[in-house]
């Protein structure tokens, strides 16, 4: 599998390098038959080279349609073996019984955590920096009939000293994941830098801080799904900010914003949301935390101040709390009682101090069942489905 991913990788770099001196020439870009006869005889699945054509045809197109928004992008990278980590088979060559067979590799050992339902549609094979391979399917399943869920209505604030304050009191502590490991993750990199590079020693110790790096992001992810798992089942609805996610990162405490994870805690609660009979809504954040939640004036503060003080109605609380209150009051000033749902599953993103307001068009996660997601505005108005 390790040889297939080589080949694939030469295809991309020898396609790509093609397709920018069609352009060069005549400013035009090779159509998709022109690029799969790259694909004719090499050691791929046919279907295999075909998505590659895919994946390379969607990026360079994205890379127009940026370009025509006026953004500043250029053409798909050329791949080193490292970047390129998944083999897609999007329609046939695999079969799974007792063990997985794929076309050309034959009979391969597999875990599974679970029994999957449903009719196998696609697979990825995917290999980890850490060397570890894993068989990705994607299932259809019929809909399963929605929990109905009593619980009450909940407002959640994220941050960095605690991950998320709940419109109720609760406080869910910040684990700070990263920070627990910086000391090995600093030693075996230094060891890395060392090493003399392409040598023996720089491979095995560029596993062991792939394989600390994958402990990390595990262990974030085991405590974000049951964190969310919680959530979704003793709750019927959860309130949330849409916000601007990458550039807040970009801006400033972004170790942090992406050691805690708020990105992949709003995606798990969009996702699990429909089948626990929950609702996720996601309002404007403007002055979510600068407005009192009892009066509604606005109260300066800024990040250095963690107690809301309120001059005008005397409200005194902290200051992530008075946020999480007012995102609950802006999602159920519109909420009609129903459970309403787009097309689209939302991929949302990160807390910010309300800066901007997040326009584009949300980002589709990688579910297919549609999920229980809305927009509402400040003034509790809910926004046109998309």
């Amino acid at each position: 599998m390790a040889r297939h991913l080589w080949v694939e990788k030469e295809l991309w770099n020898e396609m790509l390098a093609f397709t920018k001196k069609i352009y060069s020439d005549y400013g035009k870009f090779p159509t998709k038959k022109t690029l799969r006869s790259f694909c004719k005889n090499s050691e791929l699945y046919s279907q295999v080279g075909q998505e590659l054509v895919e994946r390379l045809n969607k990026s360079i197109w994205r890379m127009v349609a940026l370009k025509k928004k006026g953004k500043e992008c250029g053409f798909p990278r050329f791949k080193s073996f490292d970047r390129l980590k998944s083999l897609n088979y999007p329609q046939s060559g695999f079969w799974l019984e007792k063990k997985l067979k794929v076309t050309p590799f034959g009979e391969i050992n597999i875990k599974q955590h679970r029994t999957i339902e449903g009719t196998n549609k696609t697979l990825s094979l995917k290999r980890e920096p850490s060397g570890k391979w894993f068989a990705v399917f994607c299932v259809e399943q019929l809909p399963k009939e929605t929990r109905h869920n009593l619980g009450a209505k909940i407002g959640i604030d994220l941050g960095l000293k605690t991950l998320a304050t709940l419109s109720d009191g609760t406080m869910i502590k910040n684990p700070r994941h990263l920070k627990k490991h910086e000391e090995k993750l600093a030693k075996l990199q230094r060891l890395f830098s060392m090493a003399k590079r392409g040598g023996k020693n720089s491979r095995k110790a560029k596993r062991k801080v792939a394989i600390a790096y994958e402990k990390v992001a595990n262990t974030r992810a085991d405590f974000l799904h049951k964190t969310t798992t919680s959530l979704v089942n003793s709750y019927s609805l959860i309130a949330l900010e849409k916000l601007a996610s990458q550039e807040m990162a970009e801006q400033n405490f972004g170790k942090s914003i992406n050691d805690a994870g708020w990105g992949m805690f709003a995606n798990m609660l969009s996702y699990k949301a429909e089948s626990a009979g929950c609702e996720v809504v996601f309002v404007n954040p403007k002055n979510t935390t600068q407005e009192c939640s009892n009066c509604h004036e606005i109260v300066k503060k800024d990040l250095t101040v963690r107690t809301h003080d309120c001059p005008f109605c005397n409200l005194v609380m902290d200051r992530d709390l008075n946020a999480a209150q007012n995102i609950l009051i802006r999602a159920t000033a519109g909420h009609a009682g129903s459970n309403a749902s787009g097309d689209e599953p939302i991929g949302l993103s990160l807390k910010e101090e309300a800066h901007t307001f997040l326009t584009a068009q949300p980002s589709r996660l990688r579910q297919q069942s549609r999920q229980d997601v809305r927009f509402v505005h400040a003034d509790g108005s809910p926004e046109p489905s998309r």
